[in-house]
Formats: structure tokens, C-alpha cells, sequence
């Protein structure tokens, strides 16, 4: 990042008032020329390909596809484009999962007003943005590559349906929540638990658990 610079970021969330908050720490601390915001996947890969941005701040919960797919799209795309990840999820459940599909950092909304900035900074000159807390949990990830859990091998949205899952959310709920159909979210479910060697909700919910994807 060159100093003096003014920077266009591209927001994507979907909650107006997130966006506003985030708006306004940035506009607080940065040199901003301009911010986009994008509600959806669609809008955000769209804007995306229409504009030269110098970050995208990417919530992983947005409508159509989740931000990993988002993510795992526009990174082969935009090899260069700093993309920070910026979640209400805990660094145990997401974290790893993307700075694995290319995310350049991984943010908590929680810690957002502390860290949001510095995150910021770190990726637009050229580094990662790594809590110390998730370069632990890396480097045991590292060394345990070769024994993947079973949770490894799902899909991105797999992962995903298994954590809403484990969460509590009924498939009705999800299907609304990602807006997609009662039976698309069944078929992940269903594929997720053969993957996972399971049967029910209930060995899944226990596995996350006890693997600390939920809290």
C-alpha cells in the first residue's frame, strides 16, 4: 500500500447496518476515494469485475453463494486482489478454511473495532493477517495435515450445512437463511453425513462439538 493513497474497498455484507459500522471505522482511519457495498454473492462478484478494488472485505454468511464459494471464484480470477475475510463465526470454525482458499486474513465481527484496521494495512502491503491465537491452531493443522479429520473433506458449502447443523438450525431454516430450497439444503445434509460416516444430526452435532467447530 502507498502512503497517501486513496483506497476503494468493496464491502460485502448483507446487514445495512454492519455495513454502516464498517463504513464508518474506515472512513474514520483510512484515505478512502470510494466504498462499494455488495448484499449478495452476485453483487459482489459482479461489482467485482466491474471495478478496480484495493480490498474486499467478505463476509462468509451471504445470500446465494456463501463468501467461501465467493472466495474460492474470484481468487483464481484476481490472484492479486486482497480479499479479508470478515465473519461473526469464532477462528475454530472458519478461519482455517479460508486462509487455505486464499484469504489473505480473517477477522472476527466481534474484534472488529480493535483489529479491523491493522488487518486492513497488514494485507494491502503485501502480508497476511494471522491472530496469534489462529498461527497456533496452523501450525497444528500443519502437522496433522496428513491425518485429515473427518470434517477436512467436505465441501465448502458442506462444511457449511454441517455448521448450521450443529448450530441447532432446522434444514427450513437454513434453506432461508442461504436462500436455497428445502431440498437443495437436504441434499447437502444428506451428503455431508455419508462423507462424515454418519447417520443423524445428533453424531453430527456431537462430532462438532466435541472438535470445538461449535461453541
Amino acid at each position: 500500500m502507498q502512503e497517501n493513497n486513496l483506497l476503494k474497498i468493496l464491502i460485502v455484507e448483507d446487514h445495512a447496518i454492519v455495513r454502516d459500522g464498517l463504513k464508518l471505522i474506515l472512513t474514520e482511519n483510512l484515505s478512502i476515494e470510494e466504498i462499494g457495498e455488495a448484499r449478495d454473492s452476485q453483487e459482489a462478484i459482479r461489482l467485482v469485475r466491474e471495478n478496480d478494488w484495493d480490498l474486499v472485505v467478505l463476509d462468509i454468511n451471504i445470500p446465494g453463494k456463501s463468501g467461501l464459494e465467493v472466495l474460492n471464484e474470484l481468487r483464481p480470477a484476481y490472484p492479486k486482489l486482497p480479499i479479508l475475510i470478515l465473519s461473526m463465526h469464532s477462528e475454530n470454525q472458519f478461519a482455517i478454511r479460508t486462509l487455505k482458499a486464499g484469504a489473505d486474513g480473517y477477522v472476527t465481527k466481534e474484534r472488529a473495532s480493535d483489529e479491523l484496521i491493522n488487518a486492513i494495512q497488514k494485507v494491502l502491503s503485501g502480508g497476511k493477517y494471522i491472530s496469534p491465537s489462529l498461527a497456533e491452531k496452523l501450525a497444528v493443522e500443519l502437522n496433522h495435515d496428513s491425518n485429515k479429520a473427518l470434517h477436512e473433506n467436505l465441501s465448502d458449502r458442506e462444511y457449511e450445512i454441517m455448521y448450521l447443523i450443529a448450530s441447532g438450525k432446522a434444514v427450513s431454516n437454513i434453506a432461508e437463511t442461504l436462500c436455497l430450497s428445502v431440498k437443495t439444503i437436504s441434499t447437502y445434509r444428506s451428503r455431508t453425513l455419508e462423507k462424515m460416516k454418519m447417520k443423524t444430526n445428533a453424531e453430527l452435532i456431537h462430532y462438532a462439538i466435541r472438535n470445538q467447530l461449535v461453541i
